[in-house]
Formats: C-alpha cells, structure tokens, sequence
C-alpha cells in the first residue's frame, strides 16, 4: 500500500510538474552561453539595461511586482541562475565567483549592452557585488536590496525564516516533494499577492524538483561567496544604492514563536550596522530604509524599489551623455 501510494504520489507530482511547464513556457528566450541552456527575460527599452540578480534559491519570477514598472523607465531583464527556473545545472562550484561568469557569459551571448545596472536581492546582493569587481567597466550602477554581507554572523533578523537545513533535513523536503506531498498540501500553488500575472511560471517551478538540489548546492557555496564578497570593494565613485529592511519593525507573526523579542532586536541592530556598513563601498553610496518592509523588500514596498532604482538610473544616464538613449 505504502508503495503505491509513493508511486501514484511521484507520478502525480511529475505529471502535474510537466503539465505546468508545458502550458507556460517561460518569456524571454533561452540562450547557449558557453554551452549550457540559461533564460534571460527582457522587457522595456533603453539604457543603461538593468539586470536583476535573484536572491539565493530564486527565479526571475521574485521580480514580478518591480520589473514591469521598471521597464517603463529602461530596458530590464531578470534571469534564472543555473539549475533554476528555465536554466539548466551546470558542474562545478555554486558560489559568487562562478555565477558571475554564468551571468557574464549569458549577457554577452544575449548582445547585452554595457555598462549595465546590476539588482542584487539577498545572496544575489553578493553575486552582484563580486560581478562588479570582476567585471568592473561593464557596471555603471549597483543596488542592493537588503543584500547579505561578507560577515556571517550575527545572522540578520530574517534567517530564521529562511530554513536552512541540514542534509537530513533537505532530503526529508525534497522526499516530500518528489512524492507528491508537497503538491497535496498545496504548496506548489502558492502565489504571493501582487503575482497573479506570473502565477503560471510560479507554479511550473514551485515543485519542480530538480530546483532543490541547485538550492543545495548555492547554499553549500554561501560560506565561499561571503568570503569572495569580502574581497571586493571599495568601488571608487560607483554609484550605489542600498536599499535595507526595517528593522524597528514589529516581529511578524510567523516568526513570534520562534524568536524572542531579546533575541530579535540583537539581531536587527547587528543586521542594521551590517548595511549602513555598505556606504563604505563607494563615495557615491546612499541608503535607503523602506519602512515597514520586512527582507523581500520587492515584495513589501515595491514603490521604493522602483522609485529609487529609477532616481539611480537618471544618476547613471547624467554621467554619461551615451546613456539613456532608447536602442
């Protein structure tokens, strides 16, 4: 019985993961950048382009609620990192160094024109900030949105949210949503409020299983990416933007019972000074706090977000008389 129930429960779950793949093909199009496949959505025209660089674990979809404003003002285009989304697994290391290049090399076989703004929420704060060291003339703009820092601890007030798990644990969720039971308890269809539009392509990757082990792996590499991020900076008169969580906010509900008001208000003053720190990055760095907003700051207070990206690309484009046309 109990074999049945795996099987019919993994069948349903792959068939359904097919169908919603099936039915919603991704936008934008899909590259070969140094011969693996890797989808680039791009929407809006003009310049600089702005490219979102999703947090750790995400798809293109988080940017949902911003990039359609944004691309009012410029071009914009979100991507799915390698073994995410529409972008196939790719072998080696899953830490900033190597998602750098991936990115490099999908906007250059994606005619991408430079300087870019590059968009870095969470850990894609630190993938952000070590592509523009490496690749330094092909950045005009960063912004981080409530980006992890290169200091592990104190850990910021959000990380007990972000479930990081130990092997056993990761094999027990992954187990559940290769049989089905994710599925059943309505965790594939989840769709935050303001997404409805991309409620297709959220679905098609919710359960879709290979995902978590991507998911693994950049969580392994997370230490290796504080430290490259640590490495890099100042960055002369970069433009900067950082955009930072409210920490004088309450505890949300969903962390009261898992977290005491002690340890909460530790946590936030270290996360606090851990992004004023970020101003040290440029002499042209300037902070913004979005209040009320909790870690997905995207989600919380996109008006921030897009009001402010759009203040730093009118920066960008008075640097440059070459920037701003529409292409």
């Amino acid at each position: 019985m109990l074999v049945v129930l795996a099987a019919s429960g993994a069948t349903w779950n792959f068939l359904a993961v097919r169908h919603d793949r099936t039915a919603n093909p991704p936008p934008g199009h899909i590259y070969d950048a140094n011969g693996y496949a890797m989808h680039l959505y791009c929407t809006g025209t003009g310049s600089p382009t702005l490219v979102l660089e999703s947090g750790h674990g995400e798809d293109f979809t988080v940017w949902g609620k911003v990039q359609p404003a944004l691309s009012r003002i410029t071009r914009t285009c979100s991507y799915d990192r390698a073994g995410f989304g529409w972008s196939v697994a790719q072998p080696g290391e899953r830490d900033a160094v190597h998602i750098a290049d991936q990115l490099h090399a999908l906007l250059m076989k994606a005619n991408i024109a430079t300087p870019i703004v590059l968009i870095g929420h969470s850990g894609g704060g630190l993938y952000a900030r070590v592509y523009a060291s490496k690749f330094p003339q092909d950045v005009a703009g960063l912004v981080l949105v409530d980006a992890y820092t290169p200091t592990p601890l104190p850990e910021p007030p959000f990380a007990v949210a972000l479930d990081h798990h130990s092997s056993a644990e990761f094999a027990f969720v992954k187990t559940t949503v290769a049989l089905g039971i994710a599925r059943l308890m309505g965790e594939c269809d989840s769709i935050p409020d303001g997404l409805e539009a991309y409620a297709g392509w959220i679905k098609a990757n919710e359960c879709y299983y290979p995902q978590l082990d991507a998911y693994v792996r950049e969580d392994r590499a997370l230490g290796d990416s504080r430290k490259e991020g640590a490495y890099t900076g100042p960055f002369g008169n970069l433009p900067i933007l950082i955009l930072s969580q409210d920490t004088k906010r309450p505890i949300p509900a969903f962390l009261s019972k898992r977290v005491t008001p002690k340890d909460w208000l530790w946590q936030a003053d270290a996360h606090d000074r851990e992004q004023a720190a970020y101003l040290q990055l440029s002499t042209r760095s300037r902070r913004v706090i979005a209040a009320g907003s909790g870690h997905y700051i995207h989600y919380d207070r996109p008006d921030v977000v897009i009001d402010e990206t759009t203040a730093l690309i009118q920066q960008v484009r008075s640097d440059d008389s070459s920037v701003g046309t529409t292409k």
